[in-house]
């Protein structure tokens, strides 16, 4: 997802899709370890949009101060 994506949702929803790149990410270790992963360039992708999803919570948290 493309950032000005992510700061339209709502800090709730935010952290429903920080906790939902997590899982992904957990099971796509997983499949990585295991020989499974069909795509590797999603690894990649998710902690990217982890990090998206990070900084924006926190620049919504530093505009709240």
């Amino acid at each position: 997802m493309k950032a000005n994506e992510f700061r339209s949702m709502t800090n709730a929803e935010l952290a429903g899709k920080l906790d939902d790149a997590y899982q992904e990410l957990f099971n796509l270790r997983f499949q990585r370890v295991a020989g499974q992963v069909s795509n590797t360039a999603r690894y990649s992708e998710v902690r990217k949009d982890i990090a998206r999803v990070k900084t924006i919570l926190r620049e919504r948290e530093l505009a709240e101060e």
